[in-house]
């Protein structure tokens, strides 16, 4: 029996340089390097996972490096903007930071949130809302534990056809909450990383490159639901792909008529499946049906140096 989603399972990007979005997402924004391991669709590209210390649903956002790539373009249909949590009152902390390490910092304000709008060094927009969620932060990262994020807070979606989208949140289960002038806002009924916002408004249309945000996988409880889902899509004419194993999760691919690529992904086996909490990201770990050629494809990848970390101060 379907049941609605409990929210994001992780959302991904196309960057450029990888040791440049390592250093970045590590010792800029304070998430943890969860996984590293490579494109199932191209293998000698890197995939890199961030997340909290653990890894935990919905704090996860992925990489997928393209170094020779043109930039992209924001427009339709795209997601056009990713957001994280972070505590109440750290936003001053984090507009500091960030402008400390070049960023360019917009402050903004919504829906009674205030958020910091910004790019990563890739040109992906990005976003850190003052949202209090029950997540514990990576406690050995470099951002204080008064200020570190708690797990994605959300994304922002520009599609074709908003009416369209609108009806496939629906159907995964997500609430309309608001209306704020030509954005709307979704929530699933999760305890953290629920937000979905359309955006209403004309706009070019997209390019992907590097800097796009490539598409936001929600959760679903195992791959009994996941194969209901897939049947509910194809019923509807709606386009979905047939089932992939990424390993550490099963997933269908949804290209929902407003033009915006969702995936549906279960909650398990989950990332401790070939390697240690206590050792995350520290080597390249392979799908099974990849290790026959581990010789060839760490020959192809450029090296990544992980940044040192320790415990950040209380009073940093």
């Amino acid at each position: 029996m379907l049941t609605d989603t409990a929210g994001i399972h992780h959302v991904t990007s196309m960057v450029g340089d990888a040791q440049t979005n390592l250093d970045f997402y590590v010792e800029t924004l304070g998430l943890r390097l969860v996984k590293r391991t490579v494109n199932h669709e191209d293998v000698l590209r890197y995939h890199l996972y961030y997340g909290n210390g653990s890894g935990e649903l919905g704090t996860v956002y992925t990489c997928f490096p393209y170094p020779n790539e043109p930039p992209g373009r924001r427009g339709r249909p795209q997601i056009t903007a990713a957001s994280f949590a972070v505590p109440a009152g750290s936003l001053d902390y984090w507009a500091d930071r960030l402008d400390e390490r070049g960023a360019d910092v917009e402050r903004v304000d919504r829906f009674d949130e205030s958020a910091l709008r910004f790019a990563d060094p890739s040109g992906t927009r990005l976003e850190l809302v003052a949202a209090d969620q029950a997540v514990d932060p990576w406690a050995d990262g470099p951002v204080p534990a008064h200020a570190a994020i708690r797990g994605i807070h959300g994304v922002t979606a520009l599609p074709t056809n908003p009416f369209a989208t609108a009806s496939v949140l629906d159907t995964l289960g997500l609430d309309l909450v608001g209306e704020e002038d030509d954005r709307v806002r979704y929530r699933a009924g999760g305890d953290h990383s629920t937000v979905v916002d359309l955006l209403d408004r004309d706009a070019a249309f997209a390019r992907e490159g590097t800097g796009s945000i490539h598409h936001v996988a929600f959760r679903v409880a195992d791959e009994a639901e996941l194969r209901e889902w897939h049947d509910l899509f194809r019923e509807r004419d709606v386009e979905v792909s047939r089932i992939r194993d990424r390993y550490y999760y099963k997933a269908i691919y949804v290209r929902e008529p407003g033009g915006i690529l969702i995936e549906l992904s279960t909650d398990g086996p989950g990332f401790g499946i070939d390697e240690d909490a206590a050792r995350f990201g520290e080597s390249l770990v392979l799908p099974p049906w990849a290790e026959e050629d581990r010789e060839m494809i760490e020959g192809q990848l450029p090296p990544l140096d992980v940044p040192k970390t320790g415990p950040a101060a209380a009073d940093n």
